[in-house]
Protein backbone atom coordinates (compact mmCIF):
# COMPACT_ATOMS: atom_id res chain seq x y z
CA UNK A 1 0.00 0.00 0.00
CA UNK A 2 1.43 3.61 -0.66
CA UNK A 3 2.71 5.84 2.32
CA UNK A 4 0.13 8.77 0.91
CA UNK A 5 -2.87 10.16 2.58
CA UNK A 6 -6.22 8.20 1.82
CA UNK A 7 -9.50 6.69 3.35
CA UNK A 8 -9.38 2.81 3.50
CA UNK A 9 -12.51 0.42 3.62
CA UNK A 10 -12.67 -3.36 4.99
CA UNK A 11 -15.41 -5.77 3.82
CA UNK A 12 -16.49 -8.84 5.76
CA UNK A 13 -16.77 -12.51 3.66
CA UNK A 14 -19.85 -11.24 2.34
CA UNK A 15 -18.64 -8.09 0.52
CA UNK A 16 -20.49 -5.78 3.35
CA UNK A 17 -19.24 -2.74 4.13
CA UNK A 18 -17.77 -3.02 7.93
CA UNK A 19 -15.57 -0.52 8.91
CA UNK A 20 -14.33 2.96 6.81
CA UNK A 21 -11.34 4.91 8.52
CA UNK A 22 -9.11 7.80 7.15
CA UNK A 23 -4.91 7.81 7.40
CA UNK A 24 -2.21 10.61 6.92
CA UNK A 25 -0.06 7.36 5.39
CA UNK A 26 -2.25 4.54 4.17
CA UNK A 27 0.38 1.76 4.79
CA UNK A 28 1.72 2.50 8.11
CA UNK A 29 -2.15 2.95 9.32
CA UNK A 30 -3.99 -0.40 8.04
CA UNK A 31 -0.27 -2.27 8.70
CA UNK A 32 -1.23 -1.34 12.41
CA UNK A 33 -4.65 -3.48 12.58
CA UNK A 34 -2.91 -6.41 11.62
CA UNK A 35 0.97 -6.88 13.31
CA UNK A 36 -0.61 -7.17 16.75
CA UNK A 37 -2.76 -7.89 19.11
CA UNK A 38 -4.76 -4.92 20.51
CA UNK A 39 -6.21 -4.19 24.00
CA UNK A 40 -9.79 -3.46 22.54
CA UNK A 41 -11.80 -6.53 22.44
CA UNK A 42 -13.80 -4.77 20.03
CA UNK A 43 -10.63 -3.93 17.34
CA UNK A 44 -9.86 -7.38 17.37
CA UNK A 45 -13.85 -8.83 16.65
CA UNK A 46 -12.83 -5.98 13.19
CA UNK A 47 -9.57 -7.86 12.40
CA UNK A 48 -11.19 -11.09 12.66
CA UNK A 49 -13.84 -10.44 9.91
CA UNK A 50 -12.04 -8.29 7.60
CA UNK A 51 -11.89 -10.31 4.24
CA UNK A 52 -11.11 -7.73 1.82
CA UNK A 53 -9.63 -4.10 1.65
CA UNK A 54 -9.48 -1.21 -0.67
CA UNK A 55 -8.60 2.42 -0.29
CA UNK A 56 -8.37 5.70 -1.95
CA UNK A 57 -5.61 7.78 -2.44
CA UNK A 58 -6.18 11.58 -2.11
CA UNK A 59 -4.08 14.78 -1.98
CA UNK A 60 -4.86 15.81 1.85
CA UNK A 61 -5.09 14.82 5.34
CA UNK A 62 -8.46 17.11 5.18
CA UNK A 63 -9.50 15.46 1.82
CA UNK A 64 -9.47 12.13 3.70
CA UNK A 65 -11.01 12.91 6.34
CA UNK A 66 -14.00 14.79 4.70
CA UNK A 67 -14.02 11.88 2.42
CA UNK A 68 -14.35 9.43 5.69
CA UNK A 69 -17.01 11.22 6.82
CA UNK A 70 -19.26 10.67 3.63
CA UNK A 71 -18.32 6.91 3.52
CA UNK A 72 -19.64 6.59 7.23
CA UNK A 73 -22.93 8.59 6.37
CA UNK A 74 -23.39 6.51 3.19
CA UNK A 75 -22.49 2.89 3.97
CA UNK A 76 -23.32 2.92 7.96
CA UNK A 77 -20.54 0.46 8.78
CA UNK A 78 -21.27 -0.93 11.57
CA UNK A 79 -17.52 -1.02 13.31
CA UNK A 80 -17.43 2.48 13.29
CA UNK A 81 -18.40 4.81 15.52
CA UNK A 82 -20.80 7.23 14.19
CA UNK A 83 -20.97 11.14 15.15
CA UNK A 84 -23.65 11.47 17.70
CA UNK A 85 -27.25 12.36 16.44
CA UNK A 86 -25.93 11.72 13.11
CA UNK A 87 -24.43 15.02 12.79
CA UNK A 88 -21.51 15.63 10.23
CA UNK A 89 -18.85 18.97 9.33
CA UNK A 90 -20.28 21.94 9.16
CA UNK A 91 -20.72 23.55 6.22
CA UNK A 92 -21.17 27.58 5.85
CA UNK A 93 -24.61 28.73 4.30
CA UNK A 94 -25.53 31.78 1.95
CA UNK A 95 -29.09 31.49 2.12
CA UNK A 96 -31.56 31.43 -1.17
CA UNK A 97 -33.85 34.22 0.03
CA UNK A 98 -34.37 38.14 -1.32
CA UNK A 99 -31.76 39.01 1.12
CA UNK A 100 -29.41 36.58 1.45
CA UNK A 101 -28.06 35.62 5.17
CA UNK A 102 -24.36 33.75 5.84
CA UNK A 103 -24.33 31.37 8.77
CA UNK A 104 -22.93 27.82 9.94
CA UNK A 105 -24.68 24.87 9.75
CA UNK A 106 -24.78 21.49 10.33
CA UNK A 107 -27.76 20.68 8.24
CA UNK A 108 -27.34 20.31 4.80
CA UNK A 109 -31.58 21.64 2.98
CA UNK A 110 -31.94 21.03 -0.60
CA UNK A 111 -33.50 24.91 -0.69
CA UNK A 112 -31.68 26.33 -2.99
CA UNK A 113 -29.37 28.13 -0.76
CA UNK A 114 -25.30 27.36 -2.06
CA UNK A 115 -23.70 25.09 0.77
CA UNK A 116 -19.69 25.86 1.70
CA UNK A 117 -17.53 23.05 3.36
CA UNK A 118 -17.23 20.97 4.96
CA UNK A 119 -14.86 22.20 7.44
CA UNK A 120 -12.93 19.97 9.72
CA UNK A 121 -11.12 23.09 11.15
CA UNK A 122 -14.28 24.66 13.05
CA UNK A 123 -11.93 27.29 14.33
CA UNK A 124 -11.14 28.78 10.68
CA UNK A 125 -14.57 28.74 9.54
CA UNK A 126 -15.84 30.68 12.76
CA UNK A 127 -12.44 32.97 11.75
CA UNK A 128 -14.00 33.43 8.09
CA UNK A 129 -17.92 33.97 9.37
CA UNK A 130 -16.68 36.76 11.89
CA UNK A 131 -14.56 38.38 9.24
CA UNK A 132 -17.27 38.11 6.78
CA UNK A 133 -19.77 39.95 9.31
CA UNK A 134 -17.42 42.27 9.88
CA UNK A 135 -16.16 43.35 6.36
CA UNK A 136 -19.82 43.45 4.99
CA UNK A 137 -22.93 44.49 6.60
CA UNK A 138 -24.70 41.46 6.07
CA UNK A 139 -27.82 40.61 8.46
CA UNK A 140 -28.11 37.74 10.59
CA UNK A 141 -32.18 38.30 11.70
CA UNK A 142 -34.60 35.46 10.82
CA UNK A 143 -37.12 37.59 9.00
CA UNK A 144 -38.55 36.49 5.57
CA UNK A 145 -37.41 39.85 3.63
CA UNK A 146 -39.11 40.05 0.46
CA UNK A 147 -40.51 43.17 -1.37
CA UNK A 148 -43.97 42.78 -0.27
CA UNK A 149 -42.33 42.40 3.32
CA UNK A 150 -40.70 45.97 2.60
CA UNK A 151 -43.81 47.29 0.87
CA UNK A 152 -46.10 46.30 4.31
CA UNK A 153 -43.35 48.27 6.10
CA UNK A 154 -43.42 45.55 8.73
CA UNK A 155 -39.61 45.95 10.05
CA UNK A 156 -38.09 47.48 12.79
CA UNK A 157 -34.53 48.47 13.22
CA UNK A 158 -32.70 46.43 15.84
CA UNK A 159 -29.17 46.49 17.55
CA UNK A 160 -27.51 45.95 14.67
CA UNK A 161 -28.49 48.65 13.11
CA UNK A 162 -27.28 50.64 15.84
CA UNK A 163 -23.86 49.01 16.12
CA UNK A 164 -23.33 49.30 12.11
CA UNK A 165 -23.14 45.62 11.64
CA UNK A 166 -26.44 45.91 9.30
CA UNK A 167 -27.48 48.07 6.85
CA UNK A 168 -31.10 48.12 7.82
CA UNK A 169 -32.29 45.48 5.46
CA UNK A 170 -35.80 45.11 6.66
CA UNK A 171 -36.89 48.87 6.50
CA UNK A 172 -35.56 49.38 3.15
CA UNK A 173 -32.47 51.11 3.72
CA UNK A 174 -30.35 49.02 1.58
CA UNK A 175 -30.02 49.11 -1.90
CA UNK A 176 -30.71 45.09 -2.84
CA UNK A 177 -28.02 45.32 -5.87
CA UNK A 178 -25.65 46.51 -3.87
CA UNK A 179 -25.88 43.94 -1.17
CA UNK A 180 -26.24 41.48 -3.97
CA UNK A 181 -22.35 42.54 -4.83
CA UNK A 182 -21.52 42.45 -1.16
CA UNK A 183 -22.84 38.41 -1.35
CA UNK A 184 -21.10 37.58 -4.37
CA UNK A 185 -17.66 39.22 -2.98
CA UNK A 186 -18.43 36.59 0.30
CA UNK A 187 -19.36 33.63 -2.43
CA UNK A 188 -15.28 34.03 -3.80
CA UNK A 189 -13.94 34.18 -0.26
CA UNK A 190 -16.16 30.78 0.29
CA UNK A 191 -15.00 29.30 -2.71
CA UNK A 192 -11.09 30.10 -1.51
CA UNK A 193 -10.45 33.45 -3.39
CA UNK A 194 -9.13 35.17 -0.10
CA UNK A 195 -6.63 36.85 -1.74
CA UNK A 196 -8.62 40.36 -1.66
CA UNK A 197 -9.63 39.23 2.26
CA UNK A 198 -5.79 38.93 2.98
CA UNK A 199 -5.21 42.38 1.41
CA UNK A 200 -7.44 44.20 3.48
CA UNK A 201 -6.18 42.52 6.60
CA UNK A 202 -2.99 43.26 5.94
CA UNK A 203 -3.66 46.71 5.19
CA UNK A 204 -5.66 46.94 8.84
CA UNK A 205 -2.65 45.99 10.73
CA UNK A 206 0.04 47.76 9.07
CA UNK A 207 -2.65 50.80 9.33
CA UNK A 208 -2.76 50.06 13.37
CA UNK A 209 0.47 49.34 13.58
CA UNK A 210 1.29 53.00 12.23
CA UNK A 211 -0.71 54.03 14.83
CA UNK A 212 1.12 52.51 17.13
CA UNK A 213 -2.05 50.70 18.25
CA UNK A 214 -0.28 46.83 18.60
CA UNK A 215 -2.77 44.62 20.08
CA UNK A 216 -5.11 45.48 17.89
CA UNK A 217 -3.02 44.84 14.74
CA UNK A 218 -1.43 41.27 16.81
CA UNK A 219 -5.63 40.37 16.85
CA UNK A 220 -5.94 40.96 12.98
CA UNK A 221 -2.44 38.56 12.91
CA UNK A 222 -4.19 36.14 14.99
CA UNK A 223 -7.46 36.76 12.15
CA UNK A 224 -4.96 36.42 9.24
CA UNK A 225 -2.96 33.31 10.01
CA UNK A 226 -6.04 31.46 10.53
CA UNK A 227 -7.06 32.58 6.90
CA UNK A 228 -3.75 31.32 5.74
CA UNK A 229 -4.56 27.90 7.11
CA UNK A 230 -8.23 27.96 5.87
CA UNK A 231 -8.95 25.59 3.12
CA UNK A 232 -12.55 26.56 1.21
CA UNK A 233 -13.75 23.02 0.73
CA UNK A 234 -12.72 19.03 0.42
CA UNK A 235 -11.12 18.16 -3.00
CA UNK A 236 -13.73 15.40 -3.31
CA UNK A 237 -17.08 16.52 -1.29
CA UNK A 238 -18.59 19.16 -2.96
CA UNK A 239 -22.51 19.71 -3.55
CA UNK A 240 -22.72 19.83 -7.11
CA UNK A 241 -20.75 16.52 -7.38
CA UNK A 242 -23.63 14.35 -7.29
CA UNK A 243 -24.30 11.28 -9.06
CA UNK A 244 -21.32 11.73 -11.04
CA UNK A 245 -18.88 9.35 -12.62
CA UNK A 246 -15.02 9.61 -13.39
CA UNK A 247 -12.66 7.32 -14.94
CA UNK A 248 -8.90 8.40 -14.62
CA UNK A 249 -6.08 7.40 -16.61
CA UNK A 250 -2.80 6.40 -16.14
CA UNK A 251 -1.14 5.75 -19.59
CA UNK A 252 2.77 6.53 -20.11
CA UNK A 253 2.80 5.41 -23.85
CA UNK A 254 3.95 1.54 -23.06
CA UNK A 255 1.82 -1.58 -23.10
CA UNK A 256 0.08 -1.20 -20.07
CA UNK A 257 -2.63 1.24 -19.59
CA UNK A 258 -4.87 1.81 -15.72
CA UNK A 259 -8.36 2.77 -15.87
CA UNK A 260 -9.67 3.81 -12.25
CA UNK A 261 -13.60 4.39 -12.13
CA UNK A 262 -14.83 6.19 -9.25
CA UNK A 263 -18.59 6.43 -8.91
CA UNK A 264 -19.61 9.88 -6.57
CA UNK A 265 -23.00 10.02 -4.82
CA UNK A 266 -23.97 12.80 -2.51
CA UNK A 267 -19.97 13.75 -2.21
CA UNK A 268 -19.03 10.23 -1.15
CA UNK A 269 -16.84 7.97 -3.19
CA UNK A 270 -18.99 4.63 -3.21
CA UNK A 271 -17.22 2.74 -5.80
CA UNK A 272 -13.98 2.76 -6.70
CA UNK A 273 -12.26 0.18 -9.43
CA UNK A 274 -8.98 0.25 -11.30
CA UNK A 275 -9.31 -1.40 -14.98
CA UNK A 276 -6.14 -2.71 -16.41
CA UNK A 277 -5.34 -3.13 -19.99
CA UNK A 278 -2.12 -4.54 -22.10
CA UNK A 279 -2.18 -3.51 -25.71
CA UNK A 280 -1.96 -5.80 -27.94
CA UNK A 281 -2.30 -3.78 -31.56
CA UNK A 282 -0.98 -0.43 -30.53
CA UNK A 283 -4.70 0.63 -29.36
CA UNK A 284 -5.33 4.10 -28.68
CA UNK A 285 -7.00 5.65 -25.21
CA UNK A 286 -10.02 6.37 -26.44
CA UNK A 287 -10.80 2.32 -27.71
CA UNK A 288 -9.81 2.09 -24.19
CA UNK A 289 -11.32 4.65 -22.53
CA UNK A 290 -14.78 3.14 -24.23
CA UNK A 291 -13.61 -0.24 -23.67
CA UNK A 292 -13.49 0.45 -20.07
CA UNK A 293 -16.70 2.33 -20.11
CA UNK A 294 -18.52 -0.50 -21.74
CA UNK A 295 -17.25 -2.74 -18.76
CA UNK A 296 -18.21 -0.93 -15.96
CA UNK A 297 -21.67 -0.55 -17.34
CA UNK A 298 -21.85 -4.34 -17.48
CA UNK A 299 -20.02 -5.10 -14.37
CA UNK A 300 -22.66 -2.83 -12.18
CA UNK A 301 -25.27 -1.82 -14.40
CA UNK A 302 -24.76 1.39 -13.66
CA UNK A 303 -26.76 4.60 -15.81
CA UNK A 304 -24.43 6.51 -16.92
CA UNK A 305 -25.14 10.58 -16.71
CA UNK A 306 -22.38 12.21 -16.47
CA UNK A 307 -18.78 10.92 -17.15
CA UNK A 308 -16.05 12.86 -16.31
CA UNK A 309 -12.69 12.09 -18.55
CA UNK A 310 -9.04 13.53 -19.43
CA UNK A 311 -10.19 13.05 -23.26
CA UNK A 312 -13.40 11.86 -25.43
CA UNK A 313 -13.80 8.31 -25.70
CA UNK A 314 -14.16 6.19 -29.25
CA UNK A 315 -17.60 5.83 -28.59
CA UNK A 316 -20.53 8.12 -27.52
CA UNK A 317 -23.95 6.67 -25.43
CA UNK A 318 -26.76 8.18 -25.99
CA UNK A 319 -27.98 10.65 -22.79
CA UNK A 320 -24.57 10.83 -21.36
CA UNK A 321 -22.66 13.83 -21.40
CA UNK A 322 -19.02 13.64 -21.49
CA UNK A 323 -16.91 16.43 -19.94
CA UNK A 324 -12.72 17.13 -20.13
CA UNK A 325 -12.50 19.60 -17.22
CA UNK A 326 -10.18 22.40 -17.47
CA UNK A 327 -10.60 23.71 -13.60
CA UNK A 328 -12.98 23.83 -10.53
CA UNK A 329 -14.37 20.84 -8.72
CA UNK A 330 -14.67 18.37 -11.80
CA UNK A 331 -11.13 18.90 -13.09
CA UNK A 332 -9.55 18.45 -8.80
CA UNK A 333 -12.28 14.68 -8.60
CA UNK A 334 -10.17 13.91 -12.16
CA UNK A 335 -6.93 14.18 -10.97
CA UNK A 336 -7.64 12.42 -7.94
CA UNK A 337 -9.05 9.37 -10.51
CA UNK A 338 -5.95 9.66 -12.29
CA UNK A 339 -3.88 9.34 -8.92
CA UNK A 340 -5.84 6.30 -8.13
CA UNK A 341 -5.06 4.78 -11.43
CA UNK A 342 -1.12 5.82 -11.33
CA UNK A 343 -1.17 4.09 -7.84
CA UNK A 344 -2.63 0.61 -9.24
CA UNK A 345 0.21 0.88 -11.68
CA UNK A 346 2.55 1.63 -9.05
CA UNK A 347 0.96 -1.38 -6.50
CA UNK A 348 1.09 -3.75 -9.73
CA UNK A 349 4.83 -2.78 -10.76
CA UNK A 350 5.87 -3.43 -6.56
CA UNK A 351 4.46 -6.48 -6.70
CA UNK A 352 6.38 -7.84 -10.06
CA UNK A 353 9.51 -6.40 -8.79
CA UNK A 354 9.15 -8.13 -5.64
CA UNK A 355 8.85 -11.58 -7.06
CA UNK A 356 11.97 -10.90 -10.19
CA UNK A 357 13.77 -7.94 -8.63
CA UNK A 358 15.94 -7.74 -11.68
CA UNK A 359 13.04 -6.38 -13.26
CA UNK A 360 13.21 -3.11 -11.45
CA UNK A 361 17.04 -2.80 -12.03
CA UNK A 362 16.50 -3.05 -15.78
CA UNK A 363 14.19 -0.32 -15.67
CA UNK A 364 16.30 1.85 -14.02
CA UNK A 365 19.01 1.47 -16.05
CA UNK A 366 16.82 1.63 -19.08
CA UNK A 367 15.91 4.94 -17.93
CA UNK A 368 19.45 6.17 -17.19
CA UNK A 369 20.88 4.98 -20.41
CA UNK A 370 18.29 7.52 -22.18
CA UNK A 371 18.29 10.60 -20.21
CA UNK A 372 22.08 10.25 -20.37
CA UNK A 373 22.01 9.49 -23.57
CA UNK A 374 24.45 6.38 -22.81
CA UNK A 375 25.45 3.97 -25.64
CA UNK A 376 25.04 0.85 -23.81
CA UNK A 377 23.06 -0.05 -20.02
CA UNK A 378 25.29 1.55 -16.83
CA UNK A 379 25.92 -1.56 -15.25
CA UNK A 380 29.01 -0.03 -13.70
CA UNK A 381 29.23 3.68 -12.35
CA UNK A 382 31.76 5.72 -10.73
CA UNK A 383 30.97 8.84 -8.77
CA UNK A 384 34.14 10.88 -7.35
CA UNK A 385 34.04 14.03 -4.66
CA UNK A 386 36.85 16.32 -3.19
CA UNK A 387 36.84 17.20 0.58
CA UNK A 388 39.28 19.71 1.95
CA UNK A 389 38.95 22.40 4.80
CA UNK A 390 40.67 25.56 3.51
CA UNK A 391 43.02 23.27 1.88
CA UNK A 392 44.29 21.18 4.92
CA UNK A 393 43.84 17.29 4.74
CA UNK A 394 42.71 17.14 1.16
CA UNK A 395 41.39 14.18 0.52
CA UNK A 396 38.86 12.34 -2.65
CA UNK A 397 36.13 9.47 -2.45
CA UNK A 398 35.21 7.25 -5.33
CA UNK A 399 32.11 5.61 -4.76
CA UNK A 400 31.40 2.60 -7.13
CA UNK A 401 27.28 1.42 -8.03
CA UNK A 402 26.73 -1.92 -9.74
CA UNK A 403 23.25 -2.59 -10.94
CA UNK A 404 22.37 0.78 -9.78
CA UNK A 405 22.85 -0.22 -5.96
CA UNK A 406 26.57 0.40 -4.15
CA UNK A 407 29.31 -2.16 -4.42
CA UNK A 408 30.67 -0.94 -0.79
CA UNK A 409 33.95 -3.36 -1.57
CA UNK A 410 34.75 -1.09 -4.39
CA UNK A 411 35.01 1.94 -2.98
CA UNK A 412 38.03 3.79 -2.86
CA UNK A 413 40.15 6.46 -1.18
CA UNK A 414 42.50 9.17 -1.94
CA UNK A 415 44.67 11.45 -0.52
CA UNK A 416 45.73 14.48 -2.72
CA UNK A 417 49.41 14.72 -3.07
CA UNK A 418 50.22 16.95 -6.29
CA UNK A 419 48.14 19.88 -5.32
CA UNK A 420 48.80 22.35 -3.13
CA UNK A 421 45.77 24.64 -1.40
CA UNK A 422 42.47 23.99 -1.77
CA UNK A 423 42.26 23.61 -5.72
CA UNK A 424 39.21 21.46 -6.54
CA UNK A 425 39.70 21.22 -10.25
CA UNK A 426 43.20 20.32 -9.95
CA UNK A 427 42.08 17.43 -7.29
CA UNK A 428 39.90 15.92 -9.43
CA UNK A 429 42.07 16.14 -12.56
CA UNK A 430 44.77 14.18 -10.44
CA UNK A 431 42.19 11.83 -8.63
CA UNK A 432 40.82 10.72 -12.39
CA UNK A 433 44.12 10.36 -13.81
CA UNK A 434 45.39 7.88 -11.34
CA UNK A 435 42.27 5.89 -10.43
CA UNK A 436 41.92 4.98 -14.65
CA UNK A 437 45.85 5.14 -15.33
CA UNK A 438 46.12 2.18 -12.88
CA UNK A 439 42.31 0.59 -13.99
CA UNK A 440 43.89 0.19 -17.19
CA UNK A 441 47.29 -1.74 -16.03
CA UNK A 442 45.51 -3.89 -13.58
CA UNK A 443 41.64 -4.14 -15.16
CA UNK A 444 41.17 -2.88 -18.04
CA UNK A 445 37.82 -4.82 -18.97
CA UNK A 446 36.36 -3.32 -15.45
CA UNK A 447 36.04 0.28 -16.93
CA UNK A 448 32.79 2.18 -15.73
CA UNK A 449 29.95 2.35 -18.25
CA UNK A 450 29.31 5.99 -16.35
CA UNK A 451 31.40 8.10 -14.89
CA UNK A 452 29.52 11.18 -12.25
CA UNK A 453 31.52 13.81 -10.48
CA UNK A 454 30.05 15.60 -8.11
CA UNK A 455 30.36 19.36 -9.30
CA UNK A 456 29.59 21.79 -11.69
CA UNK A 457 31.23 22.74 -14.98
CA UNK A 458 34.65 23.67 -14.03
CA UNK A 459 34.39 19.67 -11.99
CA UNK A 460 33.63 18.18 -15.38
CA UNK A 461 36.39 19.99 -17.24
CA UNK A 462 38.86 19.26 -14.90
CA UNK A 463 37.71 15.70 -15.19
CA UNK A 464 37.24 15.47 -18.99
CA UNK A 465 41.25 17.32 -19.02
CA UNK A 466 42.06 14.07 -17.33
CA UNK A 467 40.38 11.50 -19.15
CA UNK A 468 41.93 12.76 -22.49
CA UNK A 469 45.61 13.10 -20.68
CA UNK A 470 45.06 9.21 -20.87
CA UNK A 471 43.79 8.84 -23.81
CA UNK A 472 39.54 7.66 -22.23
CA UNK A 473 38.01 10.65 -23.52
CA UNK A 474 34.87 9.66 -25.56
CA UNK A 475 35.50 6.60 -24.08
CA UNK A 476 34.27 6.29 -20.81
CA UNK A 477 30.72 8.76 -20.56
CA UNK A 478 31.23 11.49 -18.35
CA UNK A 479 28.62 13.87 -16.46
CA UNK A 480 28.56 16.33 -13.69
CA UNK A 481 25.65 17.34 -11.01
CA UNK A 482 25.83 20.80 -9.81
CA UNK A 483 24.26 20.90 -6.13
CA UNK A 484 21.89 24.20 -6.06
CA UNK A 485 19.33 23.31 -8.94
CA UNK A 486 20.30 19.43 -9.42
CA UNK A 487 21.45 20.14 -12.95
CA UNK A 488 23.42 17.61 -14.97
CA UNK A 489 25.90 19.04 -17.38
CA UNK A 490 27.42 17.06 -20.24
CA UNK A 491 30.90 17.74 -21.69
CA UNK A 492 31.16 21.12 -24.28
CA UNK A 493 27.47 21.81 -23.17
CA UNK A 494 27.45 24.43 -21.10
CA UNK A 495 23.31 23.87 -20.93
CA UNK A 496 22.71 21.72 -18.25
CA UNK A 497 19.86 19.25 -18.24
CA UNK A 498 17.19 19.52 -15.78
CA UNK A 499 15.87 15.59 -14.81
CA UNK A 500 12.55 15.61 -13.77
CA UNK A 501 12.50 15.70 -9.43
CA UNK A 502 11.00 12.39 -9.51
CA UNK A 503 12.68 10.52 -11.72
CA UNK A 504 14.56 7.24 -10.92
CA UNK A 505 17.56 8.16 -13.01
CA UNK A 506 18.27 11.72 -10.74
CA UNK A 507 17.62 9.37 -7.62
CA UNK A 508 20.22 6.71 -8.68
CA UNK A 509 22.63 10.02 -9.37
CA UNK A 510 21.13 11.64 -5.68
CA UNK A 511 22.34 8.62 -4.33
CA UNK A 512 25.96 8.11 -5.75
CA UNK A 513 26.16 11.91 -5.19
CA UNK A 514 25.38 11.76 -1.21
CA UNK A 515 27.51 8.41 -1.16
CA UNK A 516 30.32 9.88 -2.30
CA UNK A 517 30.53 12.82 0.03
CA UNK A 518 29.19 10.91 3.06
CA UNK A 519 32.60 8.50 1.88
CA UNK A 520 34.79 11.76 1.35
CA UNK A 521 33.56 13.58 4.54
CA UNK A 522 34.55 10.27 7.45
CA UNK A 523 37.73 9.82 5.65
CA UNK A 524 38.55 13.45 5.63
CA UNK A 525 37.52 13.84 9.30
CA UNK A 526 39.47 10.27 9.93
CA UNK A 527 42.74 12.33 8.60
CA UNK A 528 41.73 15.36 10.24
CA UNK A 529 41.83 13.95 14.15
CA UNK A 530 44.79 11.97 13.44
CA UNK A 531 46.66 15.11 12.46
CA UNK A 532 44.70 17.13 15.68
CA UNK A 533 45.96 14.04 18.21
CA UNK A 534 49.40 14.58 17.69
CA UNK A 535 50.83 16.24 20.69
CA UNK A 536 54.25 17.71 21.85
CA UNK A 537 54.96 14.36 23.91
CA UNK A 538 55.35 11.98 19.93
CA UNK A 539 58.09 14.39 19.73
CA UNK A 540 60.24 13.79 22.50
CA UNK A 541 62.90 10.73 22.37
CA UNK A 542 62.35 8.36 25.03
CA UNK A 543 59.02 9.12 25.82
CA UNK A 544 56.74 5.92 24.23
CA UNK A 545 53.28 5.06 24.01
CA UNK A 546 53.00 3.36 27.30
CA UNK A 547 54.84 6.31 28.74
CA UNK A 548 52.56 9.14 26.90
CA UNK A 549 49.14 7.16 28.08
CA UNK A 550 50.37 6.77 31.72
CA UNK A 551 50.92 10.91 32.11
CA UNK A 552 47.83 11.45 30.08
CA UNK A 553 46.20 9.43 32.19
CA UNK A 554 47.02 11.25 35.36
CA UNK A 555 47.27 14.76 34.10
CA UNK A 556 44.54 14.82 31.24
CA UNK A 557 46.17 17.27 29.05
CA UNK A 558 49.70 18.48 27.65
CA UNK A 559 48.97 21.68 28.92
CA UNK A 560 49.01 20.14 32.59
CA UNK A 561 52.05 17.90 32.10
CA UNK A 562 54.26 20.96 30.81
CA UNK A 563 53.09 22.67 34.18
CA UNK A 564 53.94 20.00 36.50
CA UNK A 565 57.28 19.90 38.61
CA UNK A 566 60.43 18.00 37.85
CA UNK A 567 59.65 16.35 40.77
CA UNK A 568 55.74 15.03 40.06
CA UNK A 569 56.93 13.82 36.49
CA UNK A 570 60.33 12.09 38.20
CA UNK A 571 57.65 10.58 40.85
CA UNK A 572 55.62 9.19 38.22
CA UNK A 573 58.11 8.06 35.62
CA UNK A 574 61.81 7.89 36.59
CA UNK A 575 64.27 10.88 36.94
CA UNK A 576 65.65 9.59 33.51
CA UNK A 577 62.60 10.40 31.43
CA UNK A 578 61.21 12.87 33.59
CA UNK A 579 64.62 15.07 32.80
CA UNK A 580 64.67 14.37 29.22
CA UNK A 581 60.41 15.78 29.22
CA UNK A 582 61.17 18.08 31.46
CA UNK A 583 63.91 19.45 28.80
CA UNK A 584 61.84 19.25 25.70
CA UNK A 585 58.66 20.69 26.82
CA UNK A 586 60.45 23.96 28.53
CA UNK A 587 63.06 24.29 26.01
CA UNK A 588 66.11 23.43 28.22
CA UNK A 589 69.43 22.17 26.86
CA UNK A 590 70.33 19.13 27.83
CA UNK A 591 73.73 20.42 29.02
CA UNK A 592 72.09 22.40 31.70
CA UNK A 593 70.60 20.90 35.17
CA UNK A 594 66.83 22.19 35.46
CA UNK A 595 65.99 23.20 38.69
CA UNK A 596 64.80 21.50 41.25
CA UNK A 597 61.42 23.11 42.27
Amino acid sequence: MPSTPGVYTYYDAEGTVIYVGKAINLKRRVSSYFNRTHDRVRTNLLVRAIADVSYIVVPTEQDALNLENSMIKEYKPRYNVLLKDDKSYPWIVVTNEYFPRVFMTRNRLKDGSKYFGPYTDQASAKAVLNLIHELYPIRNCRHAITPDYLRRGKGRLCLEYHMKKCGGCCVGLVDHEAYMRDIEQVRQILRGDTASLLAHLRGEMERLAADLKFEEAHELKKKYDLIERYQAKSVIISQVLDQIDVFGVSDDGGKDVYINYMHVRRGAVVRSLTLHYTRSLDEELPALLSLAINEIQQEFGTEFDEIIVASMPETELPGVTFTIPQRGDRAKLLEVSRRNAEQARNDAQARAEKLNPEQRTMRVLTRMKEDFRLPELPRHIECFDNSNIQGTNPVASCVVFRNAKPAKKDYRHFCIETVEGPDDFASMREIITRRYTRLLRESPEDLPQLIVVDGGKGQLSAAVEALDSIGLRGVIPIVGIAKRLEEIYFPGDSIPLYIDKNSESLRVVQHLRDEAHRFGITFHRDRRSKSQTTSALDSVQGIGPKTKELLLKKFRSVTRIKAATLPQLTELIGPAKASTLFNALHNTPENHEPKQS
